[in-house]
């Protein structure tokens, strides 16, 4: 037999009827209580129900409720509890309160005085609670404190979603632990995992560092962090940041990628590069990709450019060793060697050759070398030495196979070789060069009106060099002196180089941005990011369902359901937490310096 659609369709209206008005009726809440009066004039439509010696007792789709004394609308599926108020949801929620009112049509709950809602790994505290069971949500915008197995947050505002064990909270959010407290402007946490994360301006402070950012992660049981938008580390004597920063409490260690910024505090140095590591116990950062070292000296920054740099040890012996393509460029010297190795309170920079280093260019193979204006020199090792009290330059070492070469001012290169060559500054300009052993000269000797007297090839046991205005004024030779000035038309263009000659001038340092010259620009690491915080719908929107969260008999009114300028104790709600906001305050508070850091 055919059956029409429209028997069809009556038949599934039928079964929606009956399933819909089955439904209504279990929705019916139940009760039980040891005394039952009326009172018409006073609670028209209402039963009293009061507590002699068991609680008034609520059973309502899954919920269950006690109370000392209620008044219940039986038709309005409605009632108003107080005294000792404690509600249960199945094994996972208990709430208590002084007062607490339940409508059983739309499942929304409404507590106050001393609310308590406990979960098994969180409970929330707070002046009034809303309970909407149908989301599973509980939100409070008076101030509320939740408390973890690992911490205790409070803010202004907060939202429970309990099928994902989220908090999300607003304004004023503090999270305080034994090890560290968190302040932010928007935080969501998750319960089972202890996960917080961070929006807005956000710190986390802590006796050894103060951490801030506009966008991160925090593991507050694991103690790790991660940090993605204007992010920034300060320990005690070192600030580091960059635009992706990792942090670890437990092992005192940070890094970062892409654009970093490691600053000393106390010796007034920055290390900028692309990916750095730093032990904070250890005092220690390591970094690498384009990385540079810039440090004030005499009101004059010198940068120190090289594969990676390393910088070891505590304030007052602070190490730095540089490795692999080592460039140094200050405005009135530079300087390349395979690596290098700067004590500053010392005042000690050393530019070693060391085998075994990665060939990343041509010059990593030839010996260390060190322009001043037009003067070059090269050796095995070379030191240059400083004051470290007005920060001056002092004076150059050359140990084995010095060689000096300045261009001559028309034609040709004087050279000076020997086995070592000492340099001697005066207000950072080489004034005075001296080389022992075995020192060999080709010198262009020319008259004050710069014309060419003749050439100049010497042998000598040492020899004495002046310099004014970069230029060599005087020579003088000693012991064992065996060489003559010759006319240029009989001495042979191959014979005007000594033995290892070497100009290197087209490599010179002339300016900053020739520490990277001829290298190519890092590729740099794609920063995974932090997702936007989801965007809220209105805790108490009401257009999913009929009726009303609101019952006539409530002590509730719609003015209660709008967002305000001030919560409900009226305190104003601060859009931004500006103190937030003023990284100069960020700084972590510093020991008594020790006699050698105090003079730093």
């Amino acid at each position: 037999m055919k059956i029409s659609p429209q028997y069809i369709l009556l038949f599934l209206l039928c079964i929606f009827s009956i399933t819909k008005n089955y439904s209504q009726e279990s929705r019916k809440i139940d009760y039980t209580s040891d005394r039952t009066l009326k009172d018409e004039n006073k609670y028209p439509g209402a039963i009293i129900l009061s507590k002699v010696t068991n609680q008034v007792h609520f059973i309502h789709e899954g919920i269950e409720i006690w109370c000392d004394q209620a008044i219940h609308y039986d038709q309005a599926n409605f009632f108003k509890a107080y005294g000792n108020v404690r509600m249960q949801q199945g094994d996972t929620v208990t709430m208590q309160s002084k007062y607490a009112e339940y409508n059983g049509t739309t499942q929304f709950a409404f507590a106050s005085g001393n609310v308590k809602m406990s979960r098994p790994q969180s409970s929330i505290e707070t002046d009034t609670l809303f309970f909407d069971r149908v989301k599973q949500q509980a939100y409070y915008r008076s101030g509320g404190t939740v408390r973890d197995t690992a911490s205790v947050l409070t803010s202004r505002i907060g939202r429970y979603y309990m099928d994902q064990d989220k908090y999300s909270f607003l304004s004023n959010v503090k999270v305080t632990n034994p090890k560290y407290t968190i302040n932010s402007q928007q935080l969501d946490f998750y319960t089972d995992s202890g996960a917080a994360y961070l929006y807005g301006p956000t710190t986390i402070v802590s006796e050894t560092s103060t951490v801030y950012c506009e966008r991160g992660y925090y593991d507050t049981r694991g103690d790790v962090g991660y940090f993605v938008k204007n992010s920034r580390i300060d320990y005690e004597n070192r600030i580091l940041e960059g635009d992706s920063l990792y942090f670890n409490r437990a092992k005192s260690f940070a890094s970062g990628t892409n654009n970093i910024k490691v600053t000393d505090t106390l010796n007034h140095s920055l290390i900028t590069g692309h990916y750095a590591e730093v032990f904070r116990e250890k005092d220690s950062v390591f970094i690498t990709k384009r990385a540079v070292a810039a440090t004030i000296q005499n009101k004059d920054s010198i940068f120190i450019h090289s594969d990676t740099l390393m910088i070891t040890g505590k304030p007052e012996n602070r190490i730095m060793r540089g490795f692999y393509n080592v460039r140094l460029f200050k405005s009135d010297m530079s300087g390349k060697s395979d690596s290098v190795y700067v004590n500053q309170n010392k005042g000690i920079t050393k530019l070693i050759n060391k085998a075994g280093g990665p060939t990343t260019s041509v010059s990593t193979k030839r010996s260390p070398i060190v322009w001043s204006g037009n003067n070059q020199m090269t050796g095995d090792t070379i030191h240059i030495l400083s004051n470290p009290k007005t920060e001056k330059l002092d004076s150059l070492k050359v140990f084995y196979d010095a060689f000096l070469i300045q261009k001559d001012s028309i034609e040709g290169y004087n050279q000076v070789k020997g086995k070592e060559l000492t340099g001697l500054f005066v207000d950072n300009e080489l004034y005075q060069v001296d080389i022992i052993k075995n020192t060999e000269t080709i010198y262009y000797s020319r008259d004050e009106e710069k014309e060419l007297l003749g050439i100049n090839k010497t042998l000598s046991s040492s020899i004495k060099i002046l310099f004014e205005n970069k230029e060599i004024r005087d020579i003088y030779y000693y012991k064992q002196v065996d060489g003559t000035l010759t006319d240029p038309e009989d001495f042979p263009p191959n014979a005007r180089e000594l033995p290892g000659f070497n100009w290197r001038g087209d490599e010179q340092l002339l300016q900053k941005s020739d520490l990277f010259k001829g290298e190519d620009p890092p590729i740099l690491t794609k920063i995974k990011g932090i997702p936007l915080p989801e965007e809220q719908e209105d805790f108490f929107d009401d257009t999913n369902g009929e009726p009303s969260l609101l019952n006539e008999n409530s002590r509730l009114t719609p003015e209660d359901f709008k967002d305000t300028k001030v919560d409900s104790l009226g305190v104003p709600i601060k859009e931004v937490d500006t103190t937030l906001i003023d990284k100069s305050k960020l700084i972590v508070k510093k020991k008594k310096p020790t006699k050698a850091t105090s003079k730093n």
